[in-house]
């Protein structure tokens, strides 16, 4: 899932899920219990009826995940997924994120905002300009740079990195 939605304006959040639910042919009970769980989790049931052109870009983002999550894919790949989102949208991606974490899914999680990644990532890979220049746990990151910032660490790496 990329920040790009890439959804039909002209459907509903409903009516697009159920779209991609048919796709991956989802049986009605397990599409039934999965939309309810997305749609409480990232609060979509209060625009679940309105044509997707008419939503704001964190509805639109919402729509997304859900999308790209109806069928529970063991891998997921989440690009800058809270990039400018509002704080509440954004912690509703980020408990998503963890539950993926949490039910031993393989979560590939790509940002530049060093707090989500210390929050939500176990390994770290820092690449630049195409190149892998950085990787160890998270846990490792922390000790080799105690006494600075996620942030700062993140900048020196780039910049000895060149």
């Amino acid at each position: 899932m990329t920040g790009s939605t890439g959804l039909y304006q002209r459907l509903t959040p409903n009516e697009l899920v159920k779209y991609f639910a048919d796709l991956y042919q989802i049986e009605a009970s397990v599409f039934k219990k999965r939309k309810e769980e997305l749609f409480d989790l990232l609060a979509v049931n209060d625009f679940a009826n309105k044509r997707i052109g008419q939503l704001s870009t964190g509805m639109k983002q919402k729509v997304s995940i859900v999308r790209t999550m109806i069928h529970d894919p063991e891998v997921v790949i989440f690009d800058e997924p809270t990039s400018g989102l509002d704080v509440i949208t954004a912690e509703h991606i980020i408990q998503l994120i963890r539950s993926c974490r949490d039910q031993n899914k393989t979560v590939i999680f790509s940002s530049h905002i060093m707090s989500e990644v210390d929050l939500l990532c176990d390994d770290l890979a820092i690449i630049h300009k195409g190149r892998l220049i950085h990787e160890s746990s998270m846990e490792a990151f922390r000790q080799q740079n105690v006494g600075s910032s996620l942030t700062e660490a993140f900048i020196r790496i780039v910049e000895e990195a060149g």
